[in-house]
């Protein structure tokens, strides 16, 4: 059960829609609302994304944190959720904060890098029993979960946890944001490779896209563990053509509201529906993305608009390498359909101890299909176009382009392929669910 009986100091505050742009006034606002209630001589933690997120936390924080500055707080630090991504530079965590000098936050306090995969970083708060977690999963997962997070997280260490982040279609939750900025964000290795499975168990049809998922209420039932007053500030933005950043809408307050408030715009403004199917699809892969741990962002948000046999073009020439954390291990298995990695889990004690791998496989190739002999394969073909070697590409199941020769004009004029801009941003359906 939950250990904390009250978790938030706010109801929900903010507003927007999908047509909205607030200023910067209206944004200061709303947070100086959210956290009016916090008092001086607290401690407070800022949890906020990293670099492979685009979204307004360097406008929400200094806010923030000059507010808190006036109010007296002990002390606020900052925690990046970087899940399972390496660390960002001290230039890139200024940038993405926007206040101090990307190692302290004035004379608030420090910022500090999330280690997933180091026992010393990190502590058990709470288990989900396998009852829970089987009633939660619609029996989907049957196993029951520790729940390690970050020891800055342990009890009794902050009076209050501030999570920044915007909120988008997700591939494991259904929705970014909120809840998922402890689980996976911050937290250890465990519910870590479960959430991600259960993702690819579930089907990304069955959740990306999807506000209420099994997943969801999986790490928001881990997240009700947390010992410390939680505020959630949920961003939803997009950007212009001149790429400016939109902000369509801010919500502040519990974590299963605010990220509900937010993913009601974010389907509207995040989700395009193309009315057809087509054979080839060109994604020009976001220059957010350098590593294809975060860039199969491209298949996830438009296999589901392409034909069975059809082909994906993603075009990424800042792409670096498969995974700086998780490259070996996906280069020995290759992406595969769900099904085949099912088989792969079952025989390899390797994939079992590393779940997230093994989903993010499965993500990739997104889903299964027969070919005329009967085998189950990927849906459709993936050719990669970057700095990734042939050799890399061919030893993970993937076609090979080298980005110098690609040529955005020898696609435009055929009516059954669709080129698409900063691919990985917007998910693409066909007809709404």
């Amino acid at each position: 059960m939950n250990p904390v009986a009250e978790k938030t100091l706010v109801d929900l505050v903010g507003f927007g829609s999908p047509d909205a742009d607030l200023s910067a006034e209206e944004l200061r606002r709303i947070v100086e609302d959210a956290i009016v209630r916090i008092g001086p001589g607290a401690r407070v933690l800022a949890i906020v994304p990293d670099k492979t997120r685009d979204d307004n936390t360097d406008i929400l924080f200094p806010f923030a944190a000059e507010f808190l500055k006036s109010k007296g707080v002990e002390k606020l630090d900052v925690l990046i959720a970087q899940g399972t991504h390496i660390s960002m530079t001290a230039a890139e965590k200024q940038a993405k904060i926007g206040f101090g000098d990307g190692e302290k936050i004035s004379d608030l306090g420090r910022v500090y890098d999330h280690n997933w995969s180091s026992r010393d970083a990190l502590v058990q708060i709470g288990e989900l029993g396998v009852e829970q977690v089987k009633a939660i999963t619609n029996g989907l997962y049957e196993k029951p979960i520790a729940l390690t997070i970050n020891k800055l997280l342990a009890p009794g260490n902050y009076d209050h946890v501030l999570i920044f982040g915007a909120t988008v279609p997700h591939e494991v939750a259904g929705f970014a944001g909120a809840a998922k900025y402890f689980f996976p964000g911050v937290a250890g290795p465990e519910l870590t490779h479960a959430t991600h499975w259960l993702g690819a168990l579930a089907g990304i049809e069955n959740t990306i896209g999807r506000i209420e998922t099994p997943t969801r209420h999986l790490i928001e039932a881990a997240a009700d563990f947390v010992d410390a007053q939680v505020i959630a500030f949920t961003t939803v933005v997009t950007r212009d053509d001149d790429d400016r950043l939109r902000t369509h809408g801010l919500f502040a307050g519990d974590f299963r509201a605010s990220l509900r408030a937010g993913a009601e715009i974010s389907k509207v403004v995040h989700i395009k529906y193309t009315g057809r199917k087509y054979s080839r699809v060109v994604a020009l892969l976001d220059e957010h993305y350098d590593e294809l741990w975060v860039g199969g962002k491209a298949s996830y948000k438009l296999g589901g608009i392409i034909k069975d046999g059809g082909e994906l073009i993603i075009y990424a020439p800042q792409m670096r390498c498969i995974s700086e954390t998780h490259g070996e291990i996906i280069e020995r298995y290759g992406y595969a359909a769900i099904e085949k990695m099912q088989e792969l889990v079952a025989e390899s004690g390797e994939l079992e101890e590393n779940l997230c791998v093994a989903a993010h496989l499965a993500h990739v190739a997104y889903a299964g299909r027969h070919d005329e002999h009967g085998n189950i394969v990927p849906r459709f073909n993936i050719t990669l176009a970057s700095q990734i070697d042939e050799a890399t590409c061919r030893r993970v199941n993937l076609g090979y382009m080298d980005f110098r020769t690609f040529r955005r004009e020898d696609y435009e004029n055929d009516q059954d392929t669709l080129i698409v801009e900063r691919a990985g941003r917007d998910l693409y359906l066909v007809e709404p669910n």
